[in-house]
């Protein structure tokens, strides 16, 4: 499975952007999708997954409420709405995937992209 991820940038504080993440895989919708982010001098930490669809979503506490995350399965994309931003919310975003089911982390990340918060 190959990601892409796009749709990083430079917002001001309380503003919105939406990531979108494009992938190859024929069986699209037999994977998790997941977006992870990596803030300046820090560790990659959990954003938000989802499943099937809506229904099956998760959420990093630092996000719920200001992010959500959706996928189109007739596309193969992933995408993250990010409304209310934050400074802290600067970081490399990436997407990652993995088969539905699994527990042992994701197998699949794509490259990265940058959204830069200012305050």
């Amino acid at each position: 499975v190959q990601l892409q991820a796009s749709g990083g940038g430079l917002v001001q504080a309380g503003g919105s952007l939406r990531l979108s993440c494009a992938a190859s895989a024929r069986t699209f919708t037999r994977y998790e999708l997941g977006w992870f982010r990596q803030p300046p001098g820090k560790e990659r930490e959990f954003v938000a997954a989802i499943k099937w669809s809506s229904d099956n979503t998760n959420y990093a506490d630092s996000v719920k409420g200001r992010f959500t995350i959706s996928r189109d399965n007739a596309k193969n994309t992933v995408n993250l709405q990010m409304n209310s931003l934050k400074p802290e919310d600067t970081a490399v975003y990436y997407c990652a995937a993995r088969p539905i089911g699994s527990t042992i982390g994701y197998d699949y990340w794509g490259q990265g992209t940058l959204v830069t918060v200012s305050s």
